[in-house]
């Protein structure tokens, strides 16, 4: 179990101290380089690569949760480097414009980072360790599955003979696999979105609708402003839903993966919409219209008729 003994043949202790590696490097990397987005570099990496150091070959439901990391974790990684965050040397490649934001002190409440000591402390603290940390708790049901497989309480035996899946994993797989789908979508809308209206800008072509305001407001991004980053959320909560049906019980230590990266992108998405308000002022109609990662404004709107075009009216 993580809370057992040093045993390097347990998938909970190697893929800890994997992850306690990892933070290291990726404070000393971007120590040196200042570039802040080491751990952006491996978050689509990290978490199915743990996935597969608890695999156990002899348990479908171990076996189908590493697939659907795997597919997430592609898909992820090759958007990541279409936005251009992977280049050579390694350590280059864009650097997430929200931690220039808070190294330059002009978020409110972190105003001290501007110094040197304090945003030093931040990286090792948060940026490289908490995150690397965070990662591994969100593939940390994939630990619990293991565990669960070489249980006594499985079935009276030292190994399951028959881990069977049950309903919940077809469940789960399903709606990770379609929040997977919407990801998708959202990120290539966006993708193209950003491209045209730079295309636009360099051609000196002039800029009408979504374009003149600057951020995008249709597709999935007409229901919510962040579907991506709903989405993602989203396939964490169903990945847990592997461990509930591995072990029968609602609640286990590995939910508390969800529960923090839930935490972490309602900050994340706080202060995402502080920089965006800043550059766009239109911005702050679209918030009023539309939800952060909830579709209920859409829906309240669409059914009382206060779109875009008559929001102003009381």
């Amino acid at each position: 179990s993580a809370t057992g003994n040093f045993d390097l043949s347990d998938p909970a202790v190697t893929s800890f101290v994997a992850m306690l590696a990892l933070s290291t490097l990726c404070f000393v990397v971007s120590t040196i380089t200042g570039n802040a987005s080491q751990v952006d570099k491996i978050w689509s990496i990290t978490p199915w690569v743990y996935t597969w150091m608890a695999l156990d070959t002899s348990n479908p439901r171990s076996i189908l949760m590493a697939v659907c990391a795997t597919i997430w974790g592609i898909r992820l990684t090759w958007n990541f480097n279409r936005r251009g965050g992977y280049e050579w040397p390694p350590w280059n490649g864009e650097e997430d414009y929200r931690w220039p934001a808070l190294r330059q002190g002009i978020i409110p409440g972190f105003t001290l980072l501007d110094r040197r000591v304090p945003w030093m402390v931040f990286n090792l603290t948060f940026i490289s360790f908490y995150q690397n940390w965070l990662l591994w708790l969100t593939a940390a049901p994939s630990l619990v599955v293991y565990a669960a497989g070489r249980s006594t309480a499985c079935c009276g035996e030292s190994v399951c003979p028959n881990p069977s899946l049950k309903a919940l994993d077809f469940v789960a797989a399903g709606l990770m696999l379609t929040f997977i789908v919407i990801e998708s979508v959202a990120d290539n809308q966006q993708f193209r979105f950003q491209t045209e209206k730079y295309r636009r800008k360099g051609a000196g072509e002039p800029l009408d609708g979504d374009f003149a305001d600057g951020f995008n407001q249709s597709g999935l991004y007409a229901i919510v402003r962040k579907p991506n980053y709903a989405s993602e959320q989203m396939i964490w909560v169903c990945f847990y839903l592997f461990s509930v049906a591995a072990t029968g019980d609602v609640f286990n230590w590995s939910c508390l993966g969800f529960i923090l990266l839930i935490a972490l992108f309602q900050g994340s998405g706080w202060m995402t919409e502080l920089i965006t308000l800043k550059k766009y002022p239109k911005y702050a109609m679209y918030q009023k219209r539309i939800g952060l990662y909830l579709p209920f404004k859409f829906l309240w709107n669409k059914s009382f008729g206060k779109g875009k075009e008559n929001l102003a009216t009381p």
